[in-house]
């Protein structure tokens, strides 16, 4: 059949499974956007305020479902808000296709109204990226860039339209859904090398990241852990991989992890690396991280191998796969000793204060949520102190339950992907926890949350002040606060309202309970203005390049 582009386009996305998509209109894509009102009744879109939320909005609708995330914005500015974005996904790993528009093709080149050169900005930031000059071209495109985004490790593909390609016309045959690229196994000799290593391991550990998410392998790794007796920690990407309440869960590894999962990575003999790449957050210095094990690291991306930990064994493939062979062919094994020494190191949280006119502590906040919710709640940040906090405090049970930007760590990153989770899940309830820094650069999406009544939560972690830079100048700049307090006045509840949302405020301790349960039983989009202290710390914290051996545990010493 006969379509323009723009149809073939949304003919397209609804081969590929697409059911809602976040954007903002511009002259570039209006002939986008009119195919979308005329298909109205089979596509969801979804006006955002910015399109840097859209994009957001695409990630955290991703994360929340396991499907492609889709976002639209015009050419020029509306093109390039969408990087920020596209550069999350990427570093984050989460299958996304950005859809833009741009001048007509003949235009190209010549500096036009709200021209860019998209594809070129965004060559580092995306798995690969296409200009369509040909409408010819436009179907087979669109449905490569989504077998590119899902295949191996997964990430942002975006496609650059020009608008006398969304206009021109051509023939259109129907297609099924793009699958991702089938991937090769490991090296057999590879496998017997790291089944050899696991048979001798007195203390095995599992340190697992985002791609056991992305793969959803969490099945067979618990598998994998529970027949060998083997201690797991994770990444902040990794946080609900592995049930929290689990006997083996040792907790977050890394600058702000547990001291069990910490300590651990130093003690073990053999360390089986899940879908994880040794950032500096978990491995501040590479040389002494798992110093004393024999490392097999298992993921997709041949990349990823020796890239900043030397490691024994590289285990290249399905991350499922890979991890049922292995157990398949251990016997089942008891470690009775090093479960205990492990278990050993857990520090239990401090119990909840009672006084009701004591001062707001961030983790009352977040247990006492985590106590109101169930295990279906999503919980999205943005990136600082409370997204440390709401790591260590609101412990995941499920995956795809954690929406967080955690390899580019983008403040502003928390509404947009609020939004798209509960697009995404309409039948879970969604929380943003942010900062009052954070939410100050995102919070023009209220307007999307109350344009669709979204019951979404927002906590704003409100000390005044810019809480995790402020803590590191505090450590390592002999207190020289230099622009970590912005002197800003903003009453959280009347600017809630002004929106057309509720807000209310956690003043003490005695407020937390009623005010969050007032929150959860509202209706539609609330923000909760939390008033903790600026002297409120992340604890413990590895500085960086440090190792366990440097953790902080006490503030004492700097606050003096």
């Amino acid at each position: 059949m006969k379509l323009n582009g723009s149809e073939i386009l949304i003919e397209c996305l609804l081969e590929q499974g697409v059911d809602t998509v976040f954007g903002y209109p511009g002259g570039t894509v209006l002939n986008i956007y009119d195919a979308l009102y005329k298909n109205s009744h089979r596509i969801n879109h979804v006006l955002t305020a910015h399109e840097q939320g859209a994009s957001h909005a695409a990630d955290g609708y991703s994360r929340a479902t396991g499907k492609v995330g889709v976002c639209i914005a015009t050419s020029g500015p509306g093109a390039t808000n969408l990087v920020t974005g596209i550069a999350t996904a990427y570093m984050d790993s989460i299958p996304m296709v950005a859809i833009t528009g741009n001048v007509a093709v003949n235009l190209l080149g010549r500096d036009s109204f709200q021209e860019i050169d998209i594809t070129g900005v965004t060559i580092p930031i995306t798995k690969h990226n296409f200009l369509v000059k040909d409408v010819n071209d436009l179907a087979d495109t669109i449905r490569l860039a989504f077998e590119i985004a899902q295949s191996g490790r997964p990430g942002p593909v975006l496609v650059d339209i020009p608008k006398d390609v969304s206009a021109a016309v051509a023939e259109y045959v129907p297609a099924p859904a793009s699958k991702p690229r089938p991937i090769n196994p490991p090296k057999p000799e590879r496998l017997a090398q790291a089944i050899e290593i696991l048979k001798q391991a007195k203390r095995p550990l599992i340190y697992m990241g985002g791609g056991v998410i992305a793969a959803g392998a969490y099945q067979q790794i618990r598998a994998l852990a529970e027949k060998l007796d083997i201690p797991v920690c994770s990444s902040l990407m990794g946080l609900g991989g592995f049930p929290a309440d689990h006997p083996l869960w040792l907790g977050m590894v890394g600058m702000h992890g547990t001291r069990a999962a910490n300590i651990a990575t130093r003690d073990c003999d053999a360390l089986i690396v899940c879908g994880a790449r040794f950032s500096d957050r978990v491995a501040g210095n590479p040389k002494g991280f798992a110093a004393g094990a024999k490392i097999i690291h298992m993921d997709v991306d041949h990349a990823e191998f020796d890239k900043n930990v030397q490691v024994t064994v590289r285990l290249a493939g399905e991350l499922k796969e890979v991890l049922f062979t292995v157990a398949s062919r251990l016997e089942e094994t008891k470690r009775p000793e090093w479960i205990a020494a492990c278990t050993a190191n857990k520090v239990e949280w401090p119990a909840i204060p009672t006084d009701p006119e004591g001062p707001v502590d961030p983790s009352v906040i977040l247990r006492t949520l985590r106590e109101l919710t169930d295990r279906n709640t999503i919980l999205a940040t943005d990136v600082g102190q409370h997204q440390m906090w709401s790591a260590q405090f609101y412990p995941q049970y499920l995956p795809r339950h954690l929406l967080t930007s955690g390899g580019l760590g983008t403040m502003g990153y928390g509404m947009g992907a609020a939004i798209g989770a509960q697009f995404g899940q309409p039948d879970s309830r969604v929380v943003l926890v942010t900062g009052d820094g954070c939410f100050h650069m995102n919070l023009n999406e209220l307007t999307t949350m109350v344009s669709h009544q979204l019951p979404v939560v927002v906590l704003v972690m409100n000390n005044r002040v810019l809480g995790m830079v402020r803590q590191w100048q505090k450590v390592f700049y002999e207190k020289r606060f230099s622009a970590t307090d912005p002197e800003r006045q903003t009453d959280y509840v009347k600017l809630a309202e002004a929106f057309g949302a509720k807000g209310l405020v956690i003043a003490k301790n005695g407020d937390i309970l009623p005010v969050l349960s007032e929150a959860l039983a509202t209706d539609g989009p609330v923000v909760v203005d939390c008033r903790i202290s600026k002297d409120a710390n992340v604890l413990p914290m590895i500085p960086p390049g440090g190792s366990v051996e440097n953790m902080i545990e006490s503030m004492e010493a700097y606050e003096q």
